[in-house]
């Protein structure tokens, strides 16, 4: 009887690795949630150009600081990468690729083209 008093109720992440899949759609989820939050700094910024010049240029100010452009970088990675899992789900939807192996390369080219689209265009940003 003790040894069932000492083995784990489930696996847990010390355990258990979650599939790529699972990880790819749990960033889906929480790319979606830093898009709205990233419509709200819209909001803040739309409301800062109605306010008048004074009031923008500090919004302007705070978005050129490090931290500013950190975070608009972390806003377009988001942006690019539910974009690309929203095509890989597009072609789930059809009933394309749901093989193993295809899964598994459709997320990873998820993560890379949300990369390699992010980069190109702040390359092109500040050029």
């Amino acid at each position: 009887m003790a040894y069932e008093d000492e083995r784990p109720l489930s696996p847990h992440l010390q355990v258990y690795r979650l599939p790529l899949t699972a990880v790819v759609s749990i960033i889906h989820r929480l790319t979606g949630l830093v898009i709205v939050l990233g419509a709200v700094l819209l909001i803040v910024v739309l409301f800062s150009v109605a306010a008048g010049p004074q009031s923008y240029a500090t919004a302007q100010a705070a978005l050129d600081s490090w931290i500013g452009r950190l975070l608009l970088i972390g806003l377009t990675l988001a942006l690019y990468f539910h974009l690309c899992n929203g095509v890989r789900h597009l072609f789930w939807d059809i009933g394309y690729g749901f093989e193993l192996e295809t899964v598994d390369r459709t997320a990873l080219a998820t993560a890379v083209g949300a990369l390699v689209l992010t980069s190109a265009t702040w390359l092109l940003a500040l050029l």
